[in-house]
């Protein structure tokens, strides 16, 4: 695979079954790694944000209309993979649009976003074999769209985005995974605790990259990162923050005491 890495992105992000989206997405960052894949300056324009390609299932529904399941089952806990597969599915697309849509950045930020989509397309690929193991796969239980709808509404803006979807959105795993490990492993499921243990270490890095790039946005803007994070979870986030917070692990991700305390005055 060689040219631009806004193509390769774009074919990431336009690839409809998980097959399709984690080869490309593989291929992709391997290409990016060797040099093959340039970030051309000439390249038209990002289009303008629509739906990424998803396969027929899941559907899509809203939150409130997904069945509440305990852990107690084995159904249970395969509907449960299910909805981390479905985060991380949604994950790979959100990296991968970082990486189309925000022109003119530093290099670091492609080698970023590429590092995120793949770390993303393994967590899926690991999740996928979980649940087949399970005796499901990808696409049996219904799902939501909150991710994506997220990006939808920050398309116009890359520190909104750094600040609203890896920040608020992705961090949100980095607060209720730990309990699910320790209660996955209470009922003797060591093989999808393992898997969360890798999703939760590796989501820290991801989410220290939004950290980053959030303060290379505002102090490009010439704006105090605290008060413009307290200013958009006002303005955006009200709805989608939940407590309580892993301050540790924030804190690991790039999260200072005042960003924390917004958070948990917010959600409050």
């Amino acid at each position: 695979m060689e040219g631009s890495l806004f193509s390769a992105a774009r074919a990431c992000l336009d690839a409809s079954t998980p097959d399709d989206k984690l080869a490309l997405t593989f291929a992709a960052a391997e290409a990016f790694a060797r040099g093959d894949l340039a970030v051309d300056e000439s390249a038209p324009a990002p289009e303008a944000i629509r739906m990424p390609g998803r396969p027929e299932r899941p559907l899509l529904v809203h939150p409130r209309d997904l069945p509440r399941r305990g852990f107690g089952t084995s159904d249970g806990r395969a509907a449960f993979v299910h909805a981390i597969a479905h985060i991380e599915f949604n994950a790979i697309d959100l990296a991968w649009d970082a990486a189309y849509r925000f022109r003119g950045m530093p290099a670091d930020f492609y080698a970023d976003w590429v590092s995120v989509a793949a770390d993303e397309a393994r967590h899926f690929a690991m999740l996928r074999a979980r649940l087949q193991e399970f005796g499901r796969d990808y696409g049996d239980f219904d799902a939501h769209n909150g991710l994506w709808e997220m990006a939808e509404k920050t398309a116009h803006d890359g520190l909104a985005r750094m600040a609203l979807v890896p920040r608020v959105l992705e961090a949100r795993g980095l607060d209720v995974t730990p309990a699910m490990i320790v209660k996955l492993r209470s009922l003797g499921d060591d093989a999808t605790a393992d898997i969360l243990e890798v999703i939760l270490r590796e989501e820290v890095a991801h989410v220290a990259a939004g950290s980053r790039w959030f303060r290379w946005y505002c102090e490009r803007a010439g704006v105090e990162p605290a008060p413009r994070f307290r200013e958009l979870l006002a303005e955006y986030a009200r709805a989608v923050l939940y407590g309580p917070f892993n301050h540790s692990a924030r804190s690991a991700a790039g999260f200072d005491d005042e960003e924390l305390a917004a958070l948990e005055k917010l959600a409050g």
